[in-house]
């Protein structure tokens, strides 16, 4: 699959424009992206998901399973649980993943209540993951035209064959088993391939970076994730490109704004194009006993 560059009309070259840094952002702005994030974002249950992938609700949770990649819970809030209630909220999740044998994510927000969350997930086996900043851009603010290295072309891919590719660049970069990449990003086009677009920047045939971008349907947020680039291809303006793209993506779908879940190297760089964070969050992964754990990928 190849398709042309999506372009901003009248946008600037980001090799070339001066920084997008915003102003300081006052509160109540940052409040109402959040309060947008939570109510849009968190806690939906989708009637699409790929195959052998299934949801339910249990309480205030969302809870995923049948994942290639494990199993996950997700939610707005608790819905004012404390204690042992939350405890048992904890452990009813534990039980259903032990019984499928399967590593999951609970997705802890750093304003989520109750404030002792992040302890009674450690009590009860669940191993925190590096923190990632929440980080939200209006798209209108984001749009450019993607410049890139001489030699470099960014394209659009949907077959097995790039998807596999992916698979390999991601497990150059992060040094772990991305075995299940392909799998799972073929199963969620073959669902609804109009929610989902991976693009790559290569080099001849060999991909350097790769990202992907999920227009969330019935919201106004297109979310952002993958962007590695391969350390030979680092500072060259790869990953600005992949978001470029993307942001210009979001504009020709009637999206709002963009988010991104931004590890601590691309935080500076988002921020410098106009994200504002919003809160942080951490992944508490909880796997079987005889799991060998792999890292979650963005």
């Amino acid at each position: 699959m190849m398709r042309l560059l999506p372009t901003a009309a009248g946008s600037e070259c980001w090799a070339v424009q001066q920084s997008r840094v915003v102003g300081a952002v006052s509160e109540p702005e940052v409040s109402a992206l959040l309060a947008a994030y939570d109510t849009q974002l968190r806690g939906q249950l989708s009637d699409q998901l790929p195959e052998g992938m299934h949801g339910e609700r249990d309480g205030p949770l969302v809870r995923l399973v049948g994942a290639k990649h494990g199993g996950f819970v997700d939610y707005r809030d608790l819905g004012g649980l404390e204690g042992a209630e939350v405890d048992e909220l904890i452990a009813r999740q534990v039980r259903v993943f032990a019984e499928r044998g399967e590593r999951f994510e609970w997705k802890l927000h750093a304003h989520d209540r109750p404030a002792d969350l992040a302890q009674r997930l450690r009590a009860a086996g669940f191993v925190p993951e590096a923190v990632e900043t929440v980080m939200i851009a209006p798209v209108a603010g984001v749009t450019a035209e993607p410049c890139l290295p001489e030699g470099v072309r960014l394209r659009e891919v949907s077959d097995r064959a790039d998807l596999d590719r992916i698979a390999v660049l991601e497990q150059a970069i992060w040094r772990d088993n991305r075995d299940w990449l392909a799998d799972s990003l073929e199963a969620e086009r073959a669902v609804d391939p109009d929610a989902l677009t991976i693009v790559i920047a290569e080099v001849g045939d060999a991909p350097v970076c790769a990202g992907w971008v999920r227009f969330a349907r019935g919201t106004e947020f297109a979310t952002l994730w993958g962007g590695g680039t391969l350390p030979a291809w680092r500072n060259r303006g790869l990953y600005r490109a992949i978001v470029a793209y993307r942001a210009n993506l979001a504009v020709l779908h009637g999206f709002r704004y963009l988010q991104v879940d931004a590890s601590d190297d691309s935080r500076p760089i988002l921020e410098r194009l106009g994200f504002i964070a919003v809160t942080t969050t951490t992944p508490f992964i909880w796997s079987p006993p005889t799991f060998v754990r792999d890292t979650r990928v963005r």
